[in-house]
């Protein structure tokens, strides 16, 4: 199964509401995949617990990532994508409520791609959303997916 989607990580229902109506609103038509705590999220990626037997071949187009997560925070989860080959390159953006300077730092230091303070106006956060499906699923240009042989 290879389709292209966006990984959605989020633990407070309210704010995943608002991310996926401003995800929607902003026209995004990649498939949302949701999860919860920062391990489930990992588990997913790897295709480890729960998700055993998903193809890690099979990443996500983009990373939404909050960090204050349960179980492994943000910070956490960015170290283990940025430490594994097959997921290393996977854009990840921190979305979170975070404007604390050593976040902001922690989260470019451990390879986050891009940070956005989640905005507190819905509009705002609709445009927001509009510039992240502009950039990351339109123009940009993922690295090529290596192949399994390679591993």
């Amino acid at each position: 199964m290879d389709h292209t989607y966006i990984l959605l990580v989020e633990d407070n229902p309210d704010d995943e509401l608002l991310t996926l109506r401003a995800l929607h609103a902003g026209q995004v038509a990649n498939e949302i995949i949701v999860t919860r705590d920062g391990a489930e999220a990992v588990d997913f990626i790897f295709g480890n617990g729960n998700f055993a037997g998903r193809s890690v071949e099979d990443t996500p187009q983009l990373i939404l990532l909050d960090l204050k997560l349960p179980k492994l925070d943000g910070i956490e989860v960015l170290q283990r994508i940025r430490a594994d080959d097959r997921t290393c390159h996977l854009p990840v953006v921190i979305l979170t409520s975070s404007d604390e300077d050593s976040d902001i730092l922690k989260s470019y230091q451990c390879g986050a791609n891009s940070y956005i303070r989640k905005p507190v106006d819905f509009v705002q956060f609709i445009e927001a959303v509009k510039q992240l499906k502009l950039y990351w699923l339109v123009l940009n240009v993922p690295p090529p997916k290596s192949k399994p042989s390679q591993r």
